[in-house]
């Protein structure tokens, strides 16, 4: 008997819970797939369904089988295309996803130390959210990926974990901007700008834990999906956001501001199947640990203002931005007015 073929034919009526309709679906004649299942059931020695009622129902054997089914037929297709990239030389690929904020420059240094180190393994770099890296990972089409914890590590192995300390992005029209570090509790009453929950879920639910039990309770959370649209909230007086240094860096009109107590550890690792594992994942692993990890540490970081304001570090931007003279805007309104003075 083709087990393989009787499986599919019996995941299909499983689902149908009909055999006319299962074999319509499967474009074939129902007596046919009443004899397979049949034959199935004979094979395995119990019977698969209840056909005694008006509707057919799974038995208790049938539904562990259906469970059981579709995990073997997921290891089958699996195999297949591991064997397939095998046979046409495609392991001297490396499928790696990485999430969608990936700063230019640790992809370019993971690139580079990839190419010194692996030479011959071309990295095929997908810019993928933790939430569909995994997704991916299980149905074979990515070998390993980056991700943000915490993580249903089910079936994965995982490599080196990195944290990064995570400070908060203000306006620099912000009252906030004026301190050397701020509390979560500093920020009560301003809304939270945060990546979306479809993303990462367990680092979201996680972020909005560790804000609720440090006194900052966001009456709004906004989504901002690359940092440019973060910024421009933030800038606009919209709210506030989490981040290593390195958006601030790139924009005049926001500050970043370490948080006290360093309440905010982003963990992050690379993820990779146990089973199947490709060769060059666990080398990606350990390399991609090193450079987040180096790149983390040289963010650029902006000092603690002075008690003049910010008026004695160099500005190289301030012929493209003077900030506003006189009192900042309070924060409960910032958006509209900071976006009226911007026009």
């Amino acid at each position: 008997m083709d087990l393989i073929r009787h499986l599919r034919l019996f995941i299909v009526v499983a689902e149908e819970l009909h055999f006319s309709r299962a074999a319509e679906a499967l474009g074939m004649a129902q007596p046919p797939l009443s004899q397979a299942v049949r034959r199935l059931e004979s094979e395995m020695g119990v019977e698969l369904f209840d056909r005694s009622r008006r509707q057919v129902e799974l038995t208790a054997a049938g539904a562990l089988l259906l469970q059981e089914a579709r995990e073997l037929l997921a290891r089958e297709e699996r195999l297949r295309t591991v064997m397939h990239r095998a046979r046409t030389g495609a392991l001297a690929t490396l499928r790696a996803g990485v999430p969608p904020q990936t700063p230019a420059r640790t992809l370019h240094a993971l690139l580079s130390a990839c190419a010194e180190q692996c030479p011959g393994l071309r990295i095929d770099l997908q810019e993928v959210d933790t939430a569909e890296q995994l997704r991916l990972l299980s149905c074979g089409r990515l070998d390993v990926g980056w991700v943000d914890h915490p993580v249903d590590a089910t079936d994965l192995a995982l490599g080196p974990v990195v944290g990064v300390e995570l400070g908060v992005v203000l306006a620099r029209t912000s009252p906030l901007a004026r301190l050397s570090e701020v509390s979560l509790a500093d920020l009560a009453g301003h809304d939270l700008v945060l990546f979306p929950r479809a993303g990462a879920p367990g680092w979201y639910d996680r972020t909005l834990e560790l804000c609720r039990a440090g006194g900052f309770a966001p009456p709004a959370v906004r989504h901002a999906r690359n940092p440019g649209f973060l910024v421009g909230l933030v800038s606009a007086g919209c709210g506030v956001a989490f981040d290593d240094g390195r958006v601030a860096g790139r924009e005049p009109r926001v500050v970043w501001r370490p948080l006290a107590g360093r309440p905010l550890v982003q963990r992050m690792s690379a993820v990779w199947p146990v089973e199947r594992g490709h060769p060059g994942a666990r080398r990606f692993a350990t390399i991609a640990a090193e450079v987040v990890a180096r790149d983390a540490t040289t963010a650029r970081r902006w000092p603690a203002p002075s008690p003049e304001g910010d008026e004695e570090r160099p500005r190289p931007w301030s012929v493209v931005y003077a900030p506003p003279v006189g009192p900042a805007p309070d924060h409960t309104d910032g958006c509209s007015e900071t976006i009226s003075k911007e026009r």
